[in-house]
């Protein structure tokens, strides 16, 4: 028995048009192309909406720019800008700038034909009706929007079917029907389009879903399964108030979800260009958000990397090297020995149990002051670590005060144990770090012993950390005419040079 052929459903993206009502965004005539291009070649969307007519000059040079691209790749019927029924002035600038398909914005529901345009049924009727004759002259191919078609089938279902059966006698390519406030629920949307599909079989219908409910990505996949024919989708789901359907989502959807139909649209294109998209619009993509977000494919709780290693426990269908990314396993205070593990083996770095506790408890308390840790700073925790190891500590700095005043001078009172002995001092200096080490000098000093001279001091983050978890100070010190380093790791500056001292007392004193 030959397998069942899956159904097709066209994506058309609207980031261009719809996506680009985002509060804030305006994309550039440049912009635009290189996102046209993406969509249609990297990605595979099968149309892109592209623009409003009449916009702007800026608008029109930024279609004329993707449709004389698309001309010359043979996509110009792929490319499709939003019109109005104005007595042919859009068609006319739509010749402009060579286009050749229009999706012409129409009322879908008597509450918008009667108080936005105060017309009767029919006065609309007869003016779409000229729009699309003048259409078909211009050699233009027309798509039809039924407006707040969702309220339309809510509270006027007898004028939408009025306006579907006059279509029906028009020259129409494709009937679009958003849900132009975003108010339905997926049970609604199943059951307008399932009517609407029967009652009208050879109509090609598309969905356009908003996501004021969040509900955008589960009403597109109720309109697929509806057996709606094409859906209306934008990258990172921009748009007007709380924006679209998102693309990334319902592709993953679909995908994994509905196994009687397919889309062109390449999944291991989505994340790229949803980060292009981002950076030209500089529209945030929450950290959290499925399939394109940063967080996404990252482990953080170190239970659920121990799952991962033993038979993949916390594993779904959504495997980040479908879109082209990694899995990858936070450090902070849930890591538990298995996330950092995982990380080390990433560094190629293997450790003994004891060095891996101890590495594992640097993490943790370094979580526990709210910090992100990353897999840059990782080496720099283990040398740490592993420096600590390499000598008995015989000195330990038990509690310190740093003080920083306007006009006055910093102090510290410093708690030094030495042996079994507790010291303390109070000094000040230059800076809290000088007036630290002044009081350390004190005591040492009463103990006729005499500290290393600091000869170098140097303080970085760890190259390539994009957190700024770590700061680690390297300090050189001349003693009895031997030089040596100690280095200290801390969130603080001067926390971390501290630490960088107590390694020296310690290094010194026997």
């Amino acid at each position: 028995m030959s397998p069942q052929r899956k159904r097709l459903v066209e994506i058309m993206d609207t980031t261009l048009r719809d996506g680009e009502q985002t509060s804030g965004v305006s994309f550039t005539a440049g912009e635009k192309l290189t996102v046209a291009q993406l969509l249609l070649e990297e990605l595979g969307v099968n149309r892109i909406e592209i623009a409003s007519a009449r916009v702007s000059k800026g608008e029109l040079d930024a279609v004329k720019r993707i449709t004389d691209w698309a001309s010359n790749k043979g996509y110009l019927d792929r490319v499709e800008v939003l019109t109005f029924v104005d007595n042919g002035v859009s068609l006319d600038w739509m010749k402009d700038a060579g286009a050749k398909v229009q999706n012409l914005l129409t009322k879908g529901s008597m509450n918008h034909l009667t108080h936005q345009l105060r017309q009767t049924p029919q006065e609309h009727f007869s003016l779409i009706a000229e729009n699309l004759k003048t259409a078909v002259s211009k050699g233009i191919t027309s798509n039809i929007y039924l407006e707040d078609w969702s309220n339309g089938m809510r509270n006027s279902r007898e004028y939408v079917f009025e306006f579907l059966d006059f279509l029906s006698t028009q020259s129409v390519s494709k009937i679009l029907l958003p849900d132009t406030l975003g108010v339905l629920t997926p049970d609604e949307t199943f059951r307008y389009l399932k009517e609407m599909l029967e009652r009208y079989p050879d109509q090609h219908f598309d969905f356009h879903g908003h996501n004021d409910y969040d509900l955008g990505v589960a009403n597109a996949l109720e309109a697929v399964r509806a057996g709606v024919h094409g859906l209306h989708l934008t990258v990172n789901g921009m748009g007007e108030r709380a924006g679209n359907a998102p693309l990334a989502s319902v592709i993953a959807v679909l995908n994994d979800f509905e196994p009687s139909v397919k889309t062109d649209v390449k999944e291991k294109a989505l994340f790229k260009v949803s980060q292009l998209v981002a950076t030209f619009s500089g529209f945030h993509i929450p950290v959290n958000k499925p399939v394109v977000g940063a967080n996404v494919f990252t482990q953080t709780a170190g239970i659920h990397a121990d799952g991962d290693a033993k038979n993949n426990l916390y594993y779904n269908d959504l495997l980040p090297e479908r879109f082209g990314r990694k899995r990858a396993y936070a450090l902070g205070k849930t890591s538990g020995k298995a996330n950092i593990a995982k990380n080390l083996s990433a560094l190629g770095i293997t450790l003994s149990d004891e060095d891996l506790k101890k590495v594992t408890a640097q993490v943790i308390a370094l979580g526990d002051k709210k910090q992100k840790v990353t897999l840059d700073d990782l080496p720099y925790i283990i040398s740490d670590v592993l420096g600590e190891s390499s000598y008995e500590q015989h000195v330990k700095v038990t509690s310190y005060v740093l003080t920083h005043s306007k006009g006055l001078k910093p102090s510290t009172t410093v708690s030094l144990q030495i042996g079994n002995e507790v010291h303390e001092e109070i000094a000040s200096g230059d800076g809290q770090y000088d007036a630290f080490i002044n009081a350390v000098r004190k005591i040492y000093k009463k103990k006729q012993l005499e500290l290393p001279r600091l000869i170098d001091y140097l303080v970085m983050i760890p190259p390539g950390s994009n957190s700024d978890a770590l700061c680690e100070t390297t300090i050189t010190w001349k003693h009895n005419e031997r030089e040596f380093t100690t280095r200290g790791l801390d969130v603080d500056q001067t926390v971390s040079a501290i630490k960088a001292t107590e390694k020296m007392l310690n290094q010194i004193t026997t």
